[in-house]
């Protein structure tokens, strides 16, 4: 855990991640956890200071979320942020109402009354607002400190460190919102800008050494970047001289890409100096997989599968080497937010195969080393850790792998033909200088048969769907405009060279609406 952080607590809005990530842009580690966190978990993070975030309810709704009305008397410095706004308003004796004009969008608010929230801004700034509700009788001690033309903007109750905007300061649309924000954790909270990947590193070294002690560990390793810089740092952790007590097991699970088994293999031992067990177990996962539909049993099945695949493995590696008591996950916060709705009123989206897909009982101890960090956090821990780009520039891959980009059932025909697919688009892409601009691309095959024509005769095959996505994080992604030459070789080659397809086309929906991947 570490030293000291800003927790967010979570009333269900979409932007709950940033206001994290904002505070983490700023060196100093920041965490969300559900608007109904206990005290004893909100103190275990040691907090120099806590944030109310916003959401889509209105303080009166009869399902309202809430928080422990203690954590105003916890005597550290608490910002609210929309709904957080109107909640604390709400909480402390304050009236709130419904709008009489919603706001919504990029407005403009004026500074009042010198807060040092807003300290070096100017007077007038632009925000971006999303709320119907409206405070209109502010609790005793508090006092205006920004207004809109139609709404009450920001308050504040400086004694008893109780600051509130109605504005979302973490969103690209307040440009100086994360001015905001460092004014509040560095100035106000006190926050120590020392959460910095060195630090994150050997704090996880030493904690790692603490748990595990003497024990012995397995990997699971897809040689993606998020499990491969998790097996480096426990690596790391485990090793007694040239000798290393984790063993990395990777699965051929009969869904990854073209020569996939082989190239990780040769990766990751070559240039990482990692233990690596390699196991061919596509027969027993295609053979679960058979008739199978449903995308979250698809996911399911796989993380089933491969925690037995791993106790297998620690079993017969123990009888070589000793008794294994631990399993190390390359699992990312937004796995986490996404598979068990942490934001207390916030949905699931989808389970993912790391997470959701766990059985509830299982043999061996989890040991998630990057289950805190956003994508691009763990890319900066892999180079301080000093891996190559090759393996850290690697796009994001799922865990259920290929079975998630065949829609419908997943059969070893199906597999082979979208592997022709996909490998065409992932070498046009770096071919045209894409590959690291680009958060994922890849090929997905559709359960829908076209009539085609090529070479005079009539086609009746597959339909294959070009995606390629701009991210931060995974959370949140915009569909990529590739330059229209790339489409068309792409599209070219595989209607010519992929026997199976005879139609490409183009997704273009971000997310939200939609999820990066299909299934």
């Amino acid at each position: 855990m570490e030293t000291q952080s800003i927790v967010v607590l979570d009333f269900g809005a979409q932007y709950s991640q940033l206001i994290a990530r904002r505070i983490r842009e700023q060196n100093v580690f920041s965490v969300v956890l559900p608007c109904n966190a206990k005290l004893d978990e909100i103190r275990g993070y040691s907090p120099v200071g806590i944030i109310l975030s916003g959401g889509p309810a209105s303080v009166y709704d009869k399902d309202a979320p809430v928080a422990d009305q203690r954590v105003f008397s916890l005597g550290l410095p608490v910002l609210g942020i929309c709904y957080g706004l109107q909640y604390m308003v709400h909480a402390l004796g304050g009236k709130v109402r419904p709008a009489d004009k919603r706001e919504y969008g990029h407005a403009k608010v004026e500074l009042q009354n010198g807060s040092r929230l807003f300290e070096g801004l100017p007077k007038v700034l632009a925000v971006w607002m999303s709320h119907g509700d409206e405070a209109v009788e502010l609790p005793s001690g508090f006092h205006l400190t920004a207004k809109s033309p139609n709404a009450v903007a920001a308050i504040e109750n400086a004694e008893q460190k109780m600051w509130a905007v109605q504005f979302h300061p973490e969103v690209h649309h307040t440009p100086l919102g994360t001015d905001i924000l460092r004014n509040f954790a560095l100035n106000i909270c006190g926050a120590k800008p020392s959460w910095t990947p060195q630090h994150f590193i050997d704090a996880t070294i030493a904690s790692v050494r603490q748990t595990v002690g003497n024990g012995r560990a397995i990997c699971a390793l897809s040689g993606g970047v998020d499990s491969s810089v998790a097996a480096t740092l426990v690596d790391r952790a485990m090793r007694d001289g040239q000798a290393s007590r984790l063993t990395c097991v990777f699965v051929n699970n009969g869904v990854l890409r073209k020569n996939e088994f082989e190239k990780v293999q040769q990766n990751l031992r070559d240039k990482l100096g990692l233990h690596i067990v390699a196991v061919d177990a596509s027969q027993r996962f295609l053979a679960k997989l058979k008739g199978v539909t449903d995308p979250e049993k698809k996911r399911k099945i796989i993380g089933n599968e491969f925690i037995h695949v791993f106790e297998r493995e620690a079993h017969r590696i123990e009888k070589e080497e000793g008794k294994v008591k631990w399993l190390v996950q390359g699992t990312l916060y937004p796995d986490v937010i996404e598979s068990r709705s942490v934001r207390g009123p916030s949905q699931t989206i989808k389970t993912h195969h790391n997470v959701g897909g766990l059985p509830e009982k299982m043999k061996l101890k989890l040991i998630e080393p990057l289950k805190d960090l956003f994508k691009d956090e763990v890319r900066k821990i892999g180079r301080d850790l000093g891996m190559p780009e090759e393996v850290l520039q690697r796009q994001p891959f799922p865990g259920p792998g290929l079975a998630v980009r065949v829609l419908g059932e997943v059969t070893p025909e199906r597999l082979d033909i979208l592997r022709e697919c996909d490998d065409i688009v992932v070498t046009e892409i770096k071919k045209a200088g894409l590959y690291t601009k680009i958060w994922q691309s890849f090929a997905v095959l559709l359960p829908v048969m076209t009539v085609g024509v090529m070479g005079d005769m009539r086609t009746y095959a597959y339909t294959c769907a070009i995606r390629a996505v701009h991210s931060e994080d995974g959370m949140t992604a915009d569909w990529v405009p590739l330059p229209t030459e790339v489409l068309k070789t792409i599209s070219s080659r595989i209607v010519n060279e992929v026997k199976g397809v005879n139609r490409v086309v183009y997704d273009i929906t971000s997310k939200p609406p939609g999820t990066i991947e299909w299934e």
